[in-house]
């Protein structure tokens, strides 16, 4: 496991001066610290020719031509941390497609999952709604077949096809299982890919010791490695000819466990056979987890692949003509695991601490949003769910309400973002933030009140010296749980 309390020496590599580096735990520090991090090599890579190299703070392209409506090209990874990109600040990671993606549109510095685990998450971006809504985005995360996304819960796909979208979703759903949940039941015209959590990435096979790789609701074989296997869907899909604006959900599960890149199929065939002889159950789940196995290294590799494989279909979708019309929008489920690089946040998957649900989010629409920009409005999972509806021209439904706000008026208007809250709620955590500062609620039950504007890491804990606001963010995150459906017992 890494130790993300003590950074690599990356002063020399990244151009980043002792100064700079040294004051990395301030939130502003922390903006500059990303700026500065991406290679010189990566820059380079993206053929800008005289391009200006230089980002500068996002402002809208309020004199953008009017466009037909955007395809949306939505890419989530699974479990990637906070800097695990290069062009967030990863010494160790080479990421040139997913920076040049950064460099074409707008990188957000103050991005957020709706959770801190793959499931609820999913249940927030495919209805906009905080996960506590529905009984299926309780489950932290879905482990069996007792509960799922309700076929009956307008969602982001169901919506978007009713406004004239064709529809799809390769790879993890992750919101249930089948007979009763399934992406064809939710509103997407077609499903590839995985059901469960997570897989073998040969095999297929997944923590219930079933086989789980799927088109439509049938099983569908093909032992090679996942990403490979989605990456072609994909880049299929979006090359299509197709004849009305399209949604393409991609949910690739790297760099999720196993720990597996496209040269360790003994070692998965290894973790198969445990799979298969526990039968589904704990055993099944702990050789799924790979306990044994992965290294920084080998992560680094899982990510540098889910890069590569990202730059296919971006390049299939620049051979299909319909670059320019298509937002393609970037980002991660929760934050990183065991060998995740979230310097210089604290904690991971599963907490609400800032390495838990801050996440790297990175948008690009030629035709509206002008490129090198960096955002440092804050934002989260369920705040996409309403943009990508408003930009399609989608209505939400009246009697499912989104908790999110649409980022439309400030992406393509110059508007000023409201001021709100951004809330979670896991079973052990609470969180809340407004403006620079947070309210977290760690499993002990102890309070606790951060400045992320000075102390990104969460370690100054101003509780103490600030009651009032403490009882006021408190309060705050009450009355929203309030509203929430309670845990089960």
């Amino acid at each position: 496991m890494t130790d993300s309390s003590h950074p690599p020496n990356t002063t020399a590599a990244a151009g980043i001066s002792r100064r700079t580096l040294g004051g990395l735990f301030g939130g502003s520090a922390l903006a500059a610290v990303t700026e500065l991090a991406t290679p010189a090599s990566a820059s380079a890579a993206s053929g800008s020719g005289s391009a200006p190299r230089t980002k500068q703070p996002f402002r809208a392209r309020t004199n953008g031509k009017n466009t037909r409506r955007p395809n949306l090209l939505v890419i989530l990874a699974d479990d990637l941390g906070w800097a695990d990109l290069s062009c967030y600040g990863a010494p160790h990671i080479k990421t040139p497609n997913l920076d040049r993606l950064a460099r074409q549109g707008v990188r957000f510095t103050h991005g957020y999952s709706a959770s801190s685990s793959c499931s609820p998450t999913r249940f927030g971006l495919y209805t906009g709604r905080y996960p506590g809504r529905t009984h299926g985005g309780l489950a932290e995360p879905i482990a069996d077949h007792s509960d799922g996304l309700d076929p009956t819960h307008p969602t982001l796909a169901s919506l978007l096809k009713a406004a004239g979208y064709s529809t799809a979703l390769i790879g993890k759903w992750h919101c249930g299982f089948l007979p009763d949940y399934s992406p064809t039941k939710s509103g997407w015209d077609e499903f590839f890919g995985n059901l469960s959590g997570g897989l073998e990435y040969f095999s297929k096979l997944g923590p219930l010791g079933e086989y789980d790789l799927y088109e439509g609701d049938a099983t569908y074989q093909d032992l090679r490695y996942y990403t490979t296997v989605l990456t072609e869907r994909a880049m299929e899909y979006v090359g299509r000819g197709h004849d009305a604006p399209w949604l393409l959900n991609l949910n690739f599960t790297t760099p999720h466990w196993p720990w597996l890149t496209e040269d360790d199929a003994e070692t998965g065939a290894e973790i198969a056979a445990k799979i298969e002889e526990a039968g589904g159950g704990a055993e099944a789940l702990r050789a799924l987890m790979h306990f044994d196995g992965g290294s920084v290294e080998k992560y680094a590799a899982m990510v540098e692949s889910l890069d590569n494989a990202v730059g296919e279909v971006l390049d299939a979708l620049r051979r299909s003509g319909q670059e320019e019309d298509t937002l393609v929008l970037f980002a991660s489920d929760n934050g990183g695991e065991r060998f995740s690089y979230s310097w210089p946040l604290t904690g991971g998957k599963g907490d609400l601490r800032e390495g838990g649900i801050r996440v790297p989010t990175i948008l690009r629409w030629p035709a509206r949003i002008g490129a090198r920009q960096v955002s440092h409005e804050p934002n989260h999972t369920i705040d996409w769910t309403a943009t990508l509806l408003e930009v399609a021209g989608a209505r939400p439904d009246r009697d499912y309400p989104l908790d999110g706000t649409s980022l439309a008026g400030y992406l393509l208007r110059g508007e000023n973002l409201p001021e709100r809250d951004l809330f979670w709620r896991v079973r052990a955590n609470r969180a809340l933030r407004r403006g620079d500062w947070k309210y977290h609620q760690d499993s002990s039950g102890a309070d606790h009140l951060y400045d992320l504007a000075e102390d990104a890491r969460e370690q100054a804990d101003r509780a103490g010296d600030k009651p009032r606001l403490l009882k006021e963010l408190k309060a705050a995150w009450e009355k929203t749980a309030a509203t929430l459906l309670p845990y089960p017992d």
